[in-house]
C-alpha cells in the first residue's frame, strides 16, 4: 500500500515537472526565434470577456434597495450625483408643496369654522385660499409621481447599463465599405465598384 502511494506521488511529481520543463522550453524557443526574426509572434492578445448574466439583475436590485448603488456597482460613479440630485429635487419639491398645502388647508378650515385669525386673512379671500389649497395639492401629487418615476428610472438605468457593459463591440462584429478597382483580364478595362465586407 505504501509502495503504491509512493509510486503514484512520484509519477505525479515527474509529470508536473515534465510539463513545466516542456512549457519553458517552448516559450524560450519561441522567444529566441522571435528575437532572431525567424518567426512572427502575434502581438495581438485577445482577452476572453466573461459575461455575468446575473449582473443586470444585481445592479437593478442594488438600485432598488438604495438609489445610486446600482450605478456604483456598474462603476458609473459620475451618475450617482445625477441620481441623488434628480430624486432629491423631486422629494424636496414634494415636501415643500405638502407643507404649503397643510398651512393653507389649516387656514381654510379655520376660516370655514368662523375664525378670522389665520395667517392669510389679510392677504387672501376665501375663494383664493381654496384655489391655493388646490394648486399646492396638485403640485404635491405631481411631484410624488415624478419622484416615483425617477426612482424607477434609476433602477432601469442600472439594469440597462449593466446589459450594455457586456455588449460585444469587438472588431470582428463589424461591416466595412470600401471602393475597389478591378481590371478585366481580357480587355484590360477597369471596372469600379463598392465592396461591402461583413465580419461575424
Amino acid at each position: 500500500m505504501l509502495t503504491l502511494i509512493f509510486i503514484s506521488l512520484f509519477t505525479l511529481t515527474v509529470a508536473a515537472q515534465k510539463e513545466t520543463v516542456e512549457d519553458k522550453e517552448v516559450d524560450s524557443l519561441q522567444t529566441n526565434l522571435a528575437e532572431e526574426g525567424l518567426i512572427v509572434v502575434d502581438t495581438l492578445v485577445k482577452q476572453k470577456v466573461v459575461i455575468n448574466p446575473l449582473a443586470p439583475s444585481k445592479a437593478a436590485f442594488y438600485s432598488a434597495v438604495f438609489p445610486g448603488l446600482g450605478q456604483i456597482y456598474n462603476k458609473r460613479y459620475w451618475k450617482v450625483p445625477i441620481v441623488y440630485g434628480a430624486i432629491g429635487a423631486a422629494v424636496y419639491g414634494y415636501t415643500w408643496n405638502n407643507n404649503q398645502y397643510q398651512r393653507v388647508r389649516t387656514a381654510f378650515k379655520r376660516r370655514q369654522a368662523g375664525f378670522t385669525d389665520d395667517e392669510f386673512y389679510d392677504i387672501l379671500g376665501d375663494d383664493d385660499l381654496q384655489n391655493e389649497q388646490e394648486n399646492f395639492q396638485s403640485q404635491r401629487d405631481l411631484l410624488l409621481l415624478v419622484s416615483i418615476a425617477l426612482y424607477a428610472l434609476n433602477i432601469v438605468d442600472a439594469n440597462v447599463d449593466a446589459h450594455l457593459k457586456q455588449f460585444n463591440v469587438d472588431d470582428d462584429l463589424s461591416f466595412d465599405m470600401e471602393p475597389f478597382l478591378d481590371l478585366d483580364p481580357v480587355t484590360n478595362n477597369p471596372s469600379y465598384g463598392m465592396a461591402l465586407i461583413i465580419k461575424f
